[in-house]
């Protein structure tokens, strides 16, 4: 009997479970690709020295005010570096002693004020479990769960990248504060934190709002601007230009196939070294605890592999597939713009092309098929 699944409907489109894609990769891997990158942990006193600097610098007044700004630029950097460190931290790509990793994740993750118990549920437990799949927390909505949940309409309307509506850079702007404020309320309903768990999150969210709002007693409020708030956004953008652009073209899946369900996006070297290589996330999906580091290896046997699977764009090409695109499943390769009654095929491998065709628009929220676009997203 075939126990082989597919992508949607499409029967020439087979999917993988990474199990698969592991046991060939291994033997194939050199020599210390699973090593620690432990020397990444000096990096969290750097940044944070830096952070801190900049931030007594602001508000004792030592800079003249048309330097002030950039020097916010400056803590947003390095907000957004901790928050990579924290990410690769808590995978245990970096160490194993598993209250260093706890420290270091909650120290890199205090600019969003998110408490490591709760990442690692959210994020390496729930997400990576179930990516692109119905339980995964940070997948967009169906149309069903579009037409039946306010809360999702508003995300999709008034916050969500797509139909070429400006207003959407709200989701770089505030995401991921939004996104992990929301993963709190919500992960008792989710089910992956509960009881005690829960409890600790919680603490951990209120000791990091206590420590900025103390911050903000000590500088005052308009500094605070300077040295919070506006590095704040810098951040968001930073980290939610790489998270966003990870799945979010991507279709939606019955198995966790990382080959089909992510995307790796390339950047500048330099961009790539602030970021701890952040965008080798079809990689990241494969060996979560690996340092990404090592990426670059498991890249190249992927490639060597399976290259009419393998997806990787420049970050700025996803970002603006997003800015054209919708954020709304109609089903599972075909994302669709309830407001416009568009509809665009999904990233997917290049030997799964998806042809969408052009017909009379229906009455919404179900969309009308265009092909704009289509071919763009099949880019690797």
């Amino acid at each position: 009997m075939d126990a082989t699944q597919y992508l949607g409907s499409l029967p020439s489109a087979p999917l993988y479970p990474r199990s698969k894609y592991v046991a060939e990769l291994r033997p194939a891997l050199p020599e210390g690709t699973f090593d620690l990158a432990r020397s990444r942990v000096a990096l969290v006193p750097i940044y944070v020295a830096v952070i801190a600097i900049a931030m007594i610098a602001i508000a004792r007044g030592w800079l003249p005010w048309p330097v002030v700004p950039l020097v916010s630029l400056v803590i947003g950097t390095g907000f957004a570096c901790l928050t990579f460190i924290a990410h690769e931290t808590l995978h245990g790509g970096i160490v194993r002693n598993k209250l260093l990793q706890q420290v270091v994740g909650w120290l890199g993750f205090l600019p969003f004020v998110v408490s490591p118990r709760l990442w690692c549920a959210w994020h390496n437990s729930s997400h990576h479990g179930n990516t692109n799949l119905p339980g995964d927390p940070d997948s967009y909505p169906t149309m069903d769960n579009y037409r039946t949940s306010a809360g999702a309409r508003f995300a999709v309307d008034a916050f969500s990248l797509g139909g070429r509506r400006w207003r959407g850079g709200l989701s770089l702007i505030l995401g991921f504060t939004v996104q992990s404020a929301h993963q709190l309320i919500t992960a008792r309903g989710w089910g992956f934190l509960a009881g005690r768990q829960y409890a600790y999150a919680v603490a951990e969210t209120a000791l990091g709002v206590a420590a900025w709002t103390a911050v903000a007693v000590l500088v005052g409020p308009l500094a605070f601007v300077f040295v919070f708030v506006i590095p704040l956004l810098v951040a968001n953008v930073f980290v939610m230009a790489f998270i966003l652009t990870n799945h979010s073209l991507s279709p939606q899946l019955s198995i966790n196939d990382p080959l089909v369900s992510g995307l790796t996006v390339t950047t500048s070297r330099i961009v790539e070294l602030v970021t701890l290589g952040f965008g080798f996330h079809v990689e990241h999906h494969l060996f979560p605890a690996m340092s990404s580091r090592h990426a670059p290896a498991v890249r190249a046997a992927v490639q060597a592999r399976w290259p009419e699977r393998y997806q990787s764009m420049p970050l700025t090409t996803a970002l603006l597939a997003l800015h054209r695109t919708a954020r709304v499943y109609k089903d599972a390769t075909t994302l669709c713009d309830p407001m416009t009654g568009q509809e665009f095929a999904t990233l997917v491998p290049p030997g799964y092309r998806v042809q969408p065709i052009a017909i009379p628009a229906p009455p919404l929220p179900t969309c009308a098929v265009i092909a704009t676009g289509a071919s763009r997203l099949n880019t690797v």
